[in-house]
């Protein structure tokens, strides 16, 4: 294990960073001649006190340390720098790095994953709460979060990902097969799934979405450049689109709602970058240039 970066924590060191009483007091009982940050991170979840390991991670950061072994298995799991697994990767609890996560097998944890940079795992991601990724989320299988998932880099993922909260990917998604979210659906880039993608609430990308089936969302349906759908096309609320709407079904707004083509398009452009294609016309349609069926 590489410990270039980490460092003795002494009690003046803690005391500075005004940490609760009742773990001040744990520290001194245990630690008063002061401790090597990861073993004191150790010592801490042994302890079952992993909110006070976690407290101390957020206040002194991750380290270079790299933790290289077969498999990982553990009631929680906090440790400052990278993971790296040859296998498979569980925790009754918690599973945090300071830097990235990397399983050869699968990831699963039993109420939260927060990694402050990339987690890459050859088989799928399970987590029974929520999940923080601070760089790319990239798994060879699938992903289920029982919460919120927030991804700060790319989200690639060869099966379906399932969400149960809010969805939040700083740059693309690009999920193999369906996409479900339970909450709202922000991509900062581009939206992709080989099968449908349906969200309980608003779908928004900063670019496009394509879906090899249907698109559903239970309030609007946003991208800034087009939307294509191998399917049906359908909002509770409005469509919006910088660019194009193509769906081999039906393009449907909510009762009530618009749907808009072409919003960051000139007027004189619509025939060629601001097409409405679907198997009818839409009731509902606002802008754009309606072109008719969308060839197979």
């Amino acid at each position: 294990m590489d410990l270039a970066k980490t460092f003795d924590i002494t009690k003046n060191f803690v005391k500075a960073k005004r940490p609760c009483a009742d773990g001040f007091r744990w520290f001194i009982r245990h630690h008063h001649e002061g401790s090597n940050y990861q073993e004191l991170l150790d010592a801490l979840v042994a302890a079952g006190r992993v909110n006070d390991a976690c407290w101390l991670l957020d206040q002194f950061g991750p380290t270079d340390g790299v933790l290289a072994v077969d498999s990982l298995g553990a009631d929680a799991i906090v440790f400052a720098g990278t993971l790296e697994v040859r296998g498979n990767i569980e925790a009754d609890t918690l599973i945090r790095a300071g830097r990235s996560i990397v399983a050869g097998g699968s990831i699963r944890a039993g109420t939260a994953l927060v990694a402050g940079e990339d987690v890459k795992a050859g088989g799928g991601l399970r987590c029974d709460g929520a999940a923080r990724v601070g760089g790319d989320l990239r798994v060879e299988w699938g992903v289920d979060c029982a919460a919120d998932l927030a991804v700060g880099g790319d989200l690639r993922a060869a099966w379906d990902v399932q969400v149960g909260g809010d969805l939040r990917v700083d740059g693309s998604a690009h999920v193999g097969q369906d996409l479900v979210v339970a909450g709202p659906v922000y991509c900062g880039k581009s939206l992709r799934a080989g099968g449908s993608i349906a969200g309980a609430d608003t779908v928004r990308a900063g670019s496009g979405i394509v879906a090899g089936g249907d698109i559903r969302a239970a309030r609007h349906l946003e991208a800034g450049w087009g939307i294509r759908a191998g399917g049906d096309m359908a909002a509770e609320g409005a469509i919006r689109a910088g660019e194009s709407l193509h769906a081999q079904g039906e393009i449907r707004a909510g009762s009530g709602f618009g749907i808009f083509a072409g919003l960051d398009v000139a007027v004189e452009s619509w025939d060629a970058s601001a097409r409405v294609c679907a198997v009818v016309r839409p009731v509902a349609l606002m802008s754009g240039c309606w072109a008719g069926a969308c060839p197979v």
